[in-house]
């Protein structure tokens, strides 16, 4: 069957998918806030089972500190198994949704915390298998992982994504799409967190400056010398975005730190940062550097299985009358630890729309039926694997 026929009926349910959008964006789930978290999951798992059904297997874990994990499988008609990545925590803190709720405009944009980063795709997902199911279409066995720490980069999920994305013929990453085209995402950088602290010592700025050595000082000495440790030629950027120390003006600071996130796109980029991070030392020998953190994502590099996929989208595409075109973004996802251990995985099948992390966060209702059909197209190429 056409996928003419399954975006067909995506349209003409579309006001009851936005109806399940609202729902997903009006259950705040800030990553940081493990009531909101195990609220907003249980209202996720409720709607999954009023959506698809009984699943055949469910399997919920914990967390920690953080949202908990929700794996659901569905049986299909083949033997093979598709992975489909979801997160449903979001950044935006608990409370935004009174000031910005949820929105559809004349022009058809839907806005709210989270709706495009990623509760779009996460409709999407559940609706391409709830139609391939009523149609009775073939379709692999599909498990959705449900994660509550993607955001801030998955440290409880991360291990569960790599296990469950071993015996499997695909990964499909729905997060939002790049650009107004609605671009596929086969490549991102990997991301390292850092934070380097620097200890001098203290002594009062007027009647003994010598006697001190300034960590503030020494600081803004080291800072040029990170972020010229980018390679634009590369793909490698660095960035200071939190600096802080001192006590008072009148004293030679005795503490000073900074925060530095790191992009790369060719992974032994890796060890060169390490490398240049750790040998960073103040001119002033009485001033002690300290470097702490580490990569958080390795970068996401399409081998010759991930390439296939891509090639299959477009082919489902041009069915559908548009062009699917792929990109590199800078930013990071679960997509990239599947990725990194050398399997198939196609990201940004989401939403279509802007402003993700930021107040212009919107999703476009048009694009859906049609993001829809290709998730579902892609599931049914996979069965035949």
């Amino acid at each position: 069957m056409s996928p003419h026929r399954i975006e067909s009926l995506a349209r003409a349910a579309l006001p009851e998918m936005t109806d399940d959008l609202r729902m997903l964006v009006e259950h705040e789930t800030p990553s940081d806030d493990k009531e909101l978290l195990n609220a907003g999951l249980a209202a996720v798992e409720a709607w999954a089972y009023e959506r698809l059904g009984p699943p055949d297997e469910a399997r919920r874990h914990d967390g920690g500190p953080h949202g908990d994990m929700l794996e659901l499988l569905y049986r299909g008609t083949s033997p093979a198994t598709v992975l489909v990545l979801c997160h449903y925590d979001t950044v935006w803190p608990a409370g935004t949704l009174a000031k910005w709720p949820f929105h559809v405009a004349e022009d058809g944009r839907a806005s709210g915390p989270g709706v495009f980063d990623m509760k779009s795709g996460l409709m999407q997902a559940v609706w391409a298998l709830r139609l391939l199911r009523e149609l009775d279409l073939p379709r692999p066995a599909v498990r959705l992982f449900l994660n509550g720490d993607e955001e801030i980069g998955s440290p409880a999920s991360r291990p569960y994504v790599e296990r469950l994305s071993e015996d499997t013929v695909a990964t499909l990453v729905c997060e939002a799409a790049a650009g107004p085209e609605g671009a596929l995402k086969t490549a991102r950088k990997g991301g390292g967190i850092f934070e380097l602290t620097v200890d001098g010592v203290e002594s009062h700025a007027g009647l003994d400056p010598e006697r001190g050595a300034s960590a503030v000082h020494a600081l803004a000495e080291l800072v040029p010398r990170i972020v010229a440790l980018g390679s634009p030629e590369l793909g490698t950027t660095v960035n200071v975005g939190v600096i802080g120390g001192g006590t008072a003006r009148n004293v030679v600071a005795g503490q000073a730190h900074c925060g530095i996130d790191v992009r790369i796109a060719v992974p032994a980029e890796a060890d060169r940062i390490d490398t240049a991070l750790a040998a960073l030392r103040p001119t002033d020998t009485r001033v002690r550097a300290t470097l702490t953190g580490g990569w958080n994502r390795p970068p996401m590099v399409p081998g010759p299985a991930s390439e296939l996929l891509f090639k299959q989208a477009q082919t489902i595409a041009a069915d559908l009358g548009w062009t699917a075109r792929e990109t590199s973004v800078g930013g990071a996802s679960d997509g990239n630890f599947v990725a990194a251990l050398g399997r198939p995985v196609l990201d940004g099948l989401g939403g279509v729309g802007d402003g993700a992390h930021a107040r212009h966060e919107h999703v476009l209702l048009a694009h859906i039926p049609a993001r829809t059909a290709l998730i579902a197209g892609l599931l049914m190429a996979c069965a035949t694997r």
